[in-house]
């Protein structure tokens, strides 16, 4: 099998990081210096995700290397300089576009984190009703001091009656019928 040169390698699929796409997006921040900017940050805590729209446009002083890159902790090797002073890394950034922030052509995103947006924020989430009702169920059990797996409605599954020790109780009716 013939080896290909670093050249000749798909750019696009690369394990290298950062990706060529990055790359090219710098080259547009870049060209953008001393123009207003619209910043979508990537919030993250520990129970979620989300992005935050930081109120105003910026104008946008300089893209700068950040000197200790690290893709496990999601610090970009470059940094913005903002005309507020501050300075924000690229790994905290979802977007940044030209003219507006909500909504932009194509043409107006100098920069988007793909992996972020489109993975993690925006990927199709699998909501139907009988998921949000056992869902509802097991956080209301949860409150009343009922275990995760505790039966409702009458369910006897092995993992209930060892989760609570007991044998759920009958309804009234088949402890009559069973009593005659």
């Amino acid at each position: 099998m013939p080896t290909l040169s670093m050249s000749q390698r798909d750019p696009e699929n690369s394990p290298l990081w950062p990706s060529a796409d990055y790359c090219r997006q710098i080259a547009r921040l870049r060209a953008a210096i001393g123009r207003t900017i619209h910043i979508l940050e990537i919030e993250a805590t520990d129970t979620h995700l989300s992005i935050r729209h930081l109120g105003r446009p910026y104008v946008l002083l300089d893209l700068l290397d950040f000197p200790r890159p690290d893709p496990i902790r999601a610090i970009a090797p470059h940094l913005l300089l903002l005309d507020d002073g501050r300075g924000v890394n690229l790994g905290r950034i979802a977007r940044i576009s030209l003219e507006r922030a909500f909504g932009p052509t194509p043409s107006q995103i100098l920069y988007q984190d793909r992996e972020a947006t489109q993975t993690l924020l925006f990927r199709d989430r699998q909501l139907s009703k009988a998921m949000i009702a056992e869902r509802s169920q097991r956080i209301v059990g949860r409150i009343l001091g009922m275990p995760g797996d505790a039966p409702r409605g009458g369910e006897t599954s092995p993992n209930a009656v060892a989760a609570t020790g007991r044998t759920p109780a009958l309804p009234a009716r088949a402890r009559n019928a069973g009593e005659e």
